[in-house]
């Protein structure tokens, strides 16, 4: 009997391991590791006071964001060119403890002036801070636009994140940079706001906000844009690959000013494959109009080697994917100039955050705004037990 009973225990053991050996050759057989957002689901919004004062620098501008979740806190850089302070960065508070973010959720408590090489404040008008990415170096990536009417080239430059100072600047390639004839690079107030590192910290990524001039026209109403992600390595510092981003059309609505415009302010890397979130934003003559898609290169072409999209034709390019994942209009929220996005803490339900934040212009009509929202993030591992098991988490 004993015997019997030997002989049986080897086949439970196998039985056993067969869910596992079912699932791993599955998992082989998933087009990418990527994350997937299911779901996002709005829980708060906070404003900062209108004109704030705080350490002799007025609080506005803020146009990009990253986290630092070994601190919990957040940095926020204001693209202010001078004309109020000198360039900086504010190190925010953010109350997520309750699951949510109330009105008074959001403090300032520190800032950073930022340094050139010569650990001199940079001169009126040399930068337009844009983007924001945090290192694992106490170290933070900032971008800049530059001015293209005045021939100043945007960058991209590490700063120490405790003393503000300049420690190296990547390179930029030569096609992103304006010229006299005003016939390649950037587009002026339209080129790398955005800023984001892969979670390995090997990969960091900007954007144009609108086409270069060689590659297209500029957001129109009713017509997106021909966007380049750029991507860098950060193991030797050099770019290694340019994707197409294209955004979407915008009908503008009520536009009695006659203004309208429509871009790419940020990007937010959600893993080490190539997928983000970003953010498109569009003024429409009648208030903002907000979008978050969810981004992926994995099909898409590398176009690095390409000087300019008009010269070649680039409709058999493949761009990046992308899908609509949550169109800020159906908030009850009155939006406002939402152009940085960031990642925060997990909430107490054990959620990822989603933290967006405005740039007020330093305008009196407008406000600097935080909004908070709970995501849904999904593993492929996640994904397969859900085909497997449908009434999984009903």
């Amino acid at each position: 009997m004993q015997l019997i009973k030997k002989t049986f225990a080897i086949p439970r053991i196998i039985y056993l391991f067969i869910p596992i050996l079912i699932i791993s050759f599955l998992l082989t057989k998933l087009p990418s590791s990527a994350v997937e957002v299911s779901s996002i689901e709005f829980i708060g919004e906070a404003t900062l006071p209108k004109g704030l004062i705080f350490k002799k620098t007025e609080v506005g501008g803020l146009s990009g964001i990253t986290y630092d979740a070994k601190n919990n806190l957040y940095y926020a850089i204001s693209d202010d060119r001078g004309q109020k302070a000198a360039a900086r960065f504010y190190t925010l508070k953010i109350d997520l403890s309750k699951g949510s973010l109330k009105k008074s959720g959001v403090i300032p408590i520190d800032v950073t002036t930022l340094l050139n090489e010569n650990a001199r404040t940079f001169r009126p008008s040399e930068t337009d801070t844009e983007g924001i990415a945090l290192t694992n170096k106490s170290t933070i990536f900032i971008s800049s636009e530059g001015d293209a009417a005045k021939l100043i080239n945007p960058f991209i430059k590490e700063f120490s994140l405790s003393s503000g100072k300049e420690i190296t600047t990547l390179p930029i390639p030569n096609k992103f940079l304006p010229d006299k004839a005003g016939k390649q690079g950037i587009r002026n107030n339209l080129a790398f706001e955005s800023l984001t590192i892969t979670p390995d910290k090997k990969n960091i990524f900007t954007a144009t906000e609108n086409a270069l001039i060689q590659d297209g026209v500029a957001a129109k109403p009713n017509i997106g844009s021909p966007c380049r992600i750029l991507q860098y390595n950060l193991l030797n510092s050099q770019p290694e690959k340019e994707f197409l981003y294209q955004t979407e059309p915008v009908s503008p609505f009520l536009n009695l000013t006659g203004k309208f415009a429509s871009g790419l302010p940020d990007l937010l890397t959600l893993d080490n494959q190539g997928h983000f979130l970003s953010l498109e934003r569009s003024f429409t003559g009648l208030g903002f109009a907000i979008s978050l898609f969810q981004v992926s290169l994995e099909q898409a072409d590398d176009i690095h080697h390409i000087d300019s999209l008009l010269a070649i034709d680039f409709k058999n390019i493949k761009p990046v994917q992308k899908k609509l994942l949550l169109d800020l209009r159906t908030l009850d929220v009155l939006l406002d100039n939402i152009e940085g996005l960031t990642l925060g803490p997990k909430l107490p339900d054990g959620q990822q955050s989603l933290i967006l934040v405005s740039d007020n212009n330093f305008n009196s009509l407008q406000r600097t705004q935080i909004l908070a929202f709970k995501m849904k993030i999904e593993t492929p591992l996640i994904r397969l037990l859900r085909r497997l098991l449908p009434n999984l988490n009903r």
